[in-house]
């Protein structure tokens, strides 16, 4: 493979090489879009500007403020676009802010599976780039290890994800208001059995369990009954791989479960999928819904969700880290965005007989 450098970014993106300079000097005519893109593939790619700049531009680099960007995904799942990519939307408003306040962005994919600094893919970071660092973001679900080491050096904020355990910033968006929103729906259609669907994830996955705590108040506070047997993969005790799961959600279904939450997108479209290979048309049969608004794949229908804010995620939770940079001290916030309800094609009253 060719040494990385600028050009063989330009041309794996089909852009000039002097839009992709560009990027890495905060160009204002720069498209936040495209700058996050070039971002992305210099990272897989292992090229990085900072250690190629000449005496001129290294110069006027030490005026920008350096944040790292540590991305916890399996490349190959962040590059699956085939459900659009949340990942390179919330990159897309992290380098839209950065480029207005002249911070200097230092991006990095980790493995899940990395447990310390001294891991394989933190070792591929320098200590000469580590020493510029001023703060770091995190994106994506991060082993508690991990994080521990980074909060006792950086200030750092975590986007999306939300760790009640550590003294961490997060910006998230409102997994509660959502929740309610997609249950609201899912009640005035007739439903009252409602199951709560998601997979077991290597990494605790706080987005899903926070989902569910969601669904659980939205239960209690009407006076309906809980079954924690409709609730799959949630608990210690309570967790199935991946064909399991899918097959306990269709036997709960055939047992009179009429529609299911699911704590994501792309949970659900998987669950669709399935339910139609063994069956079952979805809404007729049963209703589904997500939690994200991504993209929805070739041949599916629309699903039923809410769109989760992940540009703007991006934005203020860059904004939140340089105002840490600069009061080291501050309280820790955790900063909740609204999400908004997206009509989709998998929500209806439920059927009156059984299946």
């Amino acid at each position: 493979m060719p040494k990385p450098n600028q050009q063989l970014i330009a041309t794996k993106l089909k852009l000039s090489r002097a839009t992709v300079s560009r990027c890495f000097t905060n160009h204002p005519g720069i498209n936040p879009q495209t700058r996050a893109k070039v971002f992305a593939l210099a990272s897989k790619l292992g090229y990085s500007p900072l250690e190629k700049a000449k005496p001129r531009a290294h110069a006027e680099r030490l005026k920008l403020l350096d944040v790292a960007v540590l991305i916890c995904v399996d490349l190959p799942n962040f590059d699956n676009t085939a459900y659009g990519n949340p990942g390179e939307e919330i990159l897309t408003g992290v380098t839209e802010f950065a480029r207005t306040k002249k911070i200097s962005l230092d991006l990095h994919y980790v493995k899940p599976e990395d447990l310390s600094l001294d891991s394989p893919s933190y070792r591929r970071i320098t200590p000469m780039r580590r020493r510029r660092w001023k703060g770091v973001l995190f994106i994506y679900p991060f082993p508690q290890t991990v994080m521990d080491e980074l909060m006792a050096k950086y200030p750092c904020v975590s986007l999306v994800e939300q760790y009640g355990t550590t003294g961490l910033d997060c910006v998230d968006v409102d997994h509660f208001r959502g929740v309610n929103k997609l249950m609201d729906r899912l009640l005035a259609h007739g439903h009252q059995r409602i199951g709560f669907f998601t997979h077991h994830y290597d990494v605790e996955a706080s987005w899903a369990l926070r989902r569910h705590s969601a669904y659980m108040e939205k239960l209690f506070s009407l006076g309906m009954p809980y079954n924690p047997d409709d609730a799959l993969n949630i608990g210690q005790h309570n967790k199935l791989d991946y064909d399991a799961t899918h097959q306990r959600a269709l036997e709960l279904t055939r047992k009179g479960v009429t529609a299911w939450l699911c704590a994501s997108d792309y949970e659900a479209y998987q669950l669709v999928e399935f339910f139609k290979k063994n069956g079952l048309s979805v809404p007729r049969d049963v209703s589904v819904t997500g939690f994200d608004g991504i993209r929805k794949p070739a041949g599916a229908p629309l699903l039923s969700t809410v769109q989760v804010p992940y540009r703007e995620i991006g934005v203020t939770g860059v904004k939140r880290l340089s105002d840490l940079i600069n009061r080291r001290f501050d309280s820790t916030q955790h900063i909740l965005l609204d999400c908004a309800l997206r009509e989709g094609e998998t929500i209806a009253a439920p059927r009156n007989s059984a299946l």
